[in-house]
Order: C-alpha cells, then sequence, then structure tokens
C-alpha cells in the first residue's frame, strides 16, 4: 500500500511514503475478518472460485432484470433473492473465524443448496401456497422450520451473534408468552403458526426489510462497489489531505471530513475504520497525536458516516419506508444534526492539535486542491447524479439506477482515452465481472440482517410486542418524558452492540421508537433518535467494534480508544435529545431560515462543548472554566432563545476572559 512520490500534485503518490501506513493488505484483511464477520470470506484459487462468480454475476443479472421490467411478483421476487443468499452465504463464509478460507467443506455445500431450496420451495409452488394460506401441509411447515434454522446458521457466521439471540429470544417469547410476567403476558402461539407466519407471510422474513433489500438497497450495493472500482475512495482522500491536511492537526481533519464522505456509503463502521484508518491513523501518530486519540478519531468519524445523508448506510431508504416518508424527507431531516455531529469532532480534534502544539503536513507534499478537482473531480459525478434525481422526486430505484449507469460511462470514457493514448484500458468487462462478485458479496450480511430483522417484525406484528415494550418503558419512567427517552436510549444502545447499520435501524426503531411515539413526539424524531443511539453502540464501550478497529491500527488500548471516541461523539448522546424536542431541527414544519438560527446556536454550544470536554479553548482551562463551558454549550444547544442568549453571552464572557489570560501568560513568559 505504500506509495512513491512524484511530482504530479494530482496522483496518488501526492502523499509520501512517510506518512503512510505500514500494514499491509492481508493485515486489513485479517483486522477486518476479525471484527466484522461480514469481510472474513472465502478465497479461492481454484475452481471454486469460478462456481461463485457464476452464482453472484447470475445472482446481479436476476437483480437488474427484475428492477428494469418490474415483472417478478413481490414475494417471488424476495424469495429468490434469498436463495441466492443463502447458498452465496455458506458458498462464501466459513463456519468459524479460525476456519480456513482457502477450503470448501462438503456440508457447506450441502447447507446452501437445502438454504437456497427452502426459498425456491415458495417459488415453484407460489400460487399453491397462497391458494391453502392458513391451512399450510405438515410439509410446508417443515420447510419453514428447515429454512429458518439455516437462516439463524448463515446469521451466526456472518451477522454475528447479538441479532441471533435477540431473534431468538423474540421467538421464545412467541411460543411461550402464556408463561411472561406482567405486561409481556399473551396466549402463546404454536410453533406451526409462528413458523407459517414468519416464513410465508410478508409480515415476517419476507417482510418490508427484505424487501427494501431485494430492490433499491441492492442496486446501492452495486453503486458503491462500482464506485470502489473507480477509486472514488481514493480521491476523497486526496481532496480531503489538499483542504485540511496543512491545517493544525491536519491528518486527524482529513479523517473526520474522509470519514463523513466515505462511511454515509459503506454501510459499516468497522469497514470504513479500517479503510480509511489505515491511511489516517498513522499520519494522525506520526503528527504527534496519542494512539488512543488517533484511533478514537477515527472510530467515531466513521460511526458518524452512516448518520450521514444522503445515503446513511442505506438506513435513509428503510427508514423511509418504514415510515411511509419521501426519501428526500429524510434526507433534510439528517442533514442539521449529521453536520452538528462532525462539527463537534472536528472542534475538538481542532483543540487538541492547538493544545498539543500540532502543526500540518508540508504544503509540498500535498495534493493540489484545483489540479486535482479539474483532472480527476468527475468521479464524484455518480453521487451528484443520484442526489440530483432523489431532489428531483425520482424513487430510490430510479436515481440507483441512473448512478450506476453514470458510473459505467465514466468507467467507459476512461478505457475510451486509455485505448487512444495507447494505454491499457483502466476499465474492462474483467472489473465488470469483480464488481458483481463484489456487490453480491456484500449484499449477503445486508439481507440476512434484514430477514432476521424480518423475524422480530413479525413476532412484533404477531404479539403486540411492541406497544407492550413501549406501554413498559412509560411505565417504568413513571410517563416522564426525559426518563422514557433516557431508557430508550440505553436499550438502543444496547440492541444496537454488534449490528450492522441496516438490522441496527430496523431492530431499534421496532423495538424502542414506539415508546416515544406513544409520548406524542415526532415519529421521524422518534426513529432518528433510536437510529443515533444504536450506531453509537459501535464507539461505546464495552462491544464498540468501530473504536477497536481503530485500536488495532494505532496499536493502543481498545478500552481507553472507545472511551476517547465517545467523548468526540458526545454531540450523538446531546443532538437526538433536542430534535426530540424541537423537531424543527429535523426541518420539520419550518423552512431552511426557520432552521438556520437553531443550526447557527447548536453550533456554537457545539464548539463550548468541544472546549469543555478538551479542557483547552485558547490556553488551558480550569475545573471550572470547563464547567461553565459545558453549561454555556448546553444553554446555546436548547431550543429557546433565552438559553440562547444566556449561554452565548456566558461564552463569550469565557473566550474573553481566556484571551487575556492568554496574554498575560504571553508577558509572563516573557519577562
Amino acid at each position: 500500500m505504500n506509495k512513491e512520490k512524484t511530482n504530479d500534485p494530482t496522483t496518488e503518490g501526492a502523499v509520501v511514503d512517510n506518512i503512510l501506513p505500514t500494514s499491509n493488505e492481508s493485515d486489513l484483511r485479517e483486522l477486518m475478518g476479525e471484527l466484522d464477520r461480514e469481510h472474513a470470506y472465502r478465497e479461492h484459487n481454484c475452481w471454486r472460485q469460478h462456481v461463485t462468480i457464476v452464482v453472484s454475476v447470475l445472482f446481479c443479472l436476476f437483480q437488474l432484470y427484475a428492477t428494469l421490467t418490474g415483472s417478478i411478483t413481490a414475494q417471488i421476487l424476495r424469495a429468490t433473492h434469498l436463495a441466492f443468499v443463502q447458498l452465496l452465504a455458506f458458498l462464501l463464509f466459513p463456519p468459524t473465524k479460525k476456519s480456513p478460507r482457502n477450503t470448501l467443506p462438503w456440508y457447506d455445500v450441502v447447507l446452501g443448496i437445502l438454504g437456497a431450496a427452502c426459498w425456491l420451495y415458495i417459488v415453484v409452488n407460489f400460487q399453491s401456497i397462497v391458494r391453502r394460506t392458513g391451512a399450510y401441509v405438515p410439509f410446508d411447515i417443515a420447510v419453514g422450520i428447515v429454512g429458518i434454522l439455516i437462516l439463524f446458521e448463515s446469521c451466526r457466521r456472518i451477522v454475528g451473534i447479538p441479532i441471533l439471540i435477540i431473534a431468538a429470544a423474540f421467538i421464545l417469547y412467541a411460543l411461550c408468552g402464556r408463561y411472561m410476567p406482567g405486561f409481556l403476558n399473551h396466549r402463546g402461539y404454536k410453533i406451526s403458526r409462528v413458523v407459517t407466519h414468519l416464513f410465508y407471510n410478508t409480515e415476517g422474513i419476507m417482510g418490508i426489510p427484505i424487501g427494501a433489500c431485494s430492490t433499491f438497497i441492492f442496486l446501492f450495493i452495486l453503486f458503491g462497489a462500482l464506485l470502489e472500482k473507480t477509486g472514488i475512495g481514493q480521491f476523497f482522500i486526496e481532496i480531503c489531505n489538499a483542504l485540511a491536511g496543512g491545517a493544525s492537526g491536519g491528518p486527524a481533519k482529513v479523517a473526520v471530513l474522509t470519514s463523513a464522505l466515505l462511511g454515509t456509503v459503506s454501510g459499516s463502521s468497522v469497514s470504513n475504520t479500517v479503510g480509511s484508518g489505515s491511511f489516517t491513523i498513522p499520519m494522525m501518530k506520526k503528527l504527534g497525536y496519542k494512539g488512543e486519540f488517533a484511533g478514537a478519531v477515527e472510530a467515531a468519524a466513521s460511526t458518524g458516516g452512516q448518520l450521514m445523508p444522503p445515503i446513511m448506510g442505506a438506513a435513509a431508504f428503510l427508514m423511509a419506508e418504514s415510515l411511509g416518508l419521501p426519501y428526500i424527507t429524510i434526507v433534510k431531516a439528517a442533514i442539521i444534526p449529521a453536520i452538528l455531529y462532525f462539527t463537534g469532532i472536528f472542534m475538538t480534534v481542532h483543540l487538541e492539535a492547538h493544545k498539543l502544539g500540532l502543526k500540518g503536513l508540508p504544503r509540498e507534499e500535498l495534493p493540489k486542491f484545483l489540479p486535482l478537482l479539474l483532472k480527476r473531480g468527475y468521479m464524484i459525478l455518480p453521487l451528484v447524479v443520484i442526489v440530483a434525481f432523489l431532489c428531483m422526486g425520482r424513487t430510490a430505484v430510479y436515481a440507483a439506477l441512473m448512478g450506476i449507469l453514470a458510473c459505467l460511462l465514466i468507467g467507459l470514457a476512461t478505457s475510451v482515452v486509455d485505448i487512444i493514448q495507447g494505454n491499457p484500458p483502466k476499465f474492462t468487462m474483467k472489473d465488470i465481472v469483480e464488481v458483481m462478485t463484489a456487490a453480491a458479496r456484500n449484499i449477503i450480511s445486508v439481507a440476512i440482517a434484514c430477514a432476521m430483522a424480518g423475524i422480530i417484525i413479525g413476532i412484533v406484528t404477531l404479539t403486540g410486542i411492541g406497544l407492550k415494550f413501549g406501554a413498559g418503558l412509560i411505565s417504568i419512567s413513571g410517563g416522564v418524558a426525559f426518563i422514557t427517552l433516557f431508557l430508550t436510549m440505553v436499550s438502543s444502545i444496547i440492541l444496537g452492540m454488534g449490528a450492522p447499520t441496516t438490522a441496527n435501524y430496523l431492530i431499534t426503531s421496532t423495538i424502542t421508537a414506539g415508546a416515544i411515539i406513544s409520548l406524542s413526539f415526532e415519529p421521524l424524531a422518534a426513529h432518528l433518535f433510536a437510529f443515533y443511539f444504536g450506531i453509537i453502540a459501535d464507539i461505546t464501550p464495552p462491544v464498540a467494534l468501530a473504536a477497536i478497529a481503530g485500536a488495532a491500527i494505532a496499536k493502543a488500548k481498545p478500552i481507553k480508544t472507545a472511551l476517547n471516541a465517545t467523548k468526540l461523539a458526545i454531540g450523538a448522546f446531546i443532538i437526538p435529545y433536542i430534535f426530540v424536542y424541537n423537531p424543527q431541527m429535523l426541518m420539520i414544519n419550518t423552512t431552511v431560515w426557520g432552521a438556520l438560527p437553531i443550526c447557527i446556536t447548536a453550533l456554537i454550544g457545539m464548539f463550548a462543548l468541544s472546549a469543555a470536554l478538551e479542557g483547552y479553548c485558547f490556553r488551558r482551562e480550569s475545573i471550572l472554566e470547563r464547567v461553565i463551558f459545558a453549561a454555556a454549550g448546553i444553554m446555546c444547544i436548547l431550543p429557546t432563545h433565552s438559553t440562547d442568549i444566556i449561554g452565548i453571552a456566558i461564552l463569550a464572557a469565557l473566550i474573553g476572559f481566556q484571551l487575556i489570560m492568554k496574554k498575560k501568560d504571553a508577558l509572563k513568559t516573557q519577562n
């Protein structure tokens, strides 16, 4: 991964050897496989690889055909989608992390074929199954049981144990409801009723989550694979280096900007941390940041990428489907909270750099912004195309297809230019096959997570546990809104531990958002509240997978890194409370001009909070100063004019005091 320095400031070589990591590709793959199960896939160098490629390409072609023609019934599309997913899950992923990745045991082939056959059973017998709905035969039930058990095994291998335990607990709850205490008690259901509801009903595994996965989420996964092949990730890193690399603490600021750009597309806090962190963390350490802080910056920023519009790791589309709102409404709602989140991290990084006296990278070693933009700015056009069509009111499917087409046209154009110049083309049919293979592999964990979330949602609709859980939280809190929000926050963090972004949203919104909605808060605010805290689980001890990934690259202590990341992401623990009480921050029932004052005062508040957490503004702060900075910050963030005025006044006085004391300190030093 080391790159040689070149004289062209618009090339990858503009970042010199001594600021790049020494980790090689295999080390990073090993790390990602350890922390993120979806990257622990098999790699063959024999006929098995060709089998996997053929199945993956067929999967992609089927999905594109279904999308372009619209001629396949929803249940058949979803069942076929799951059949491909189950087959590839066992062809690609070994039973454990320690299992060899260059072999394919016979039992995995059997499990893959059997798992696919269970879902193809619905496809082949669709009409007869529809006719006997409510009067399923024993063979239907047996197929459903086998299909669910195989789904559980693929979940254990790829997505992880937490969501498996939650889904299993929900099934157990449905079966044993009569034995449950208090508000959880219900009449209980026979296993045949539970299985058929989950396996054959569109309110179960084949419900909204897998419906979204088999349509627009797959297209965006394919779009992301195309973007990766075009090298847009490296382009983002270079653009951010050009913008912020030379500023004080430059590499840390580059990490924040890069992770915001890459994270919204990647759909994984861990993979984003490892991907961009392999560049930014070594640069931060070389500049003078401690390993725990460097790893924390990357982890906090990468986790925040899942909260950044327009894609939000595919959660934005699921949120639009779940709430029945236009996609663009979700994007507008998420903009201000995301800006506040990243601003808080950026300010803290800036203050830390000044406190430690850290400089930026030498300007001559960084790419020049304008030449880079002129030479390679076309790479961002596919993202612009998607956002433009979504803003025009087009569907997510249409926008994704246009984005894919834009990627293909750019790839074709660059290849034509290469041929004209007498160079080998950079984008060939082999690259398209590799993109399809990567897309099919990347959708597996998302699809399985959506299927498991479908089990949870199915049990919720069958038993009404969602309303009961919400009623239980309200009962425990005594109906006090703030306490209910706090309990929902804790529940969402626990439920979000170790879950991929899509599953994270589906689980937290299904189980915890209802409690907030029942208190007459805005449904969109409630869903975003639950989602925020579910995502923050990636940097919150004790699990904190993204922080552990950052610590591994930084060779730092994981818990200390996680605690630093939690401190950096303090905005994510405050902002959701604010937008629940003041939905104008989410652009609900207001205009841009109406939301602007809220955004400005909140940004001022984030600066004050950052100064309090860092213990530094223009000079080191006393404990009393830190407390007053924190109080001023919270008052600025609170959505009332009176608190804004008081907070700004206190902050102005503090800054004046800091500047006077800094001047006195300088005079003392001179004397």
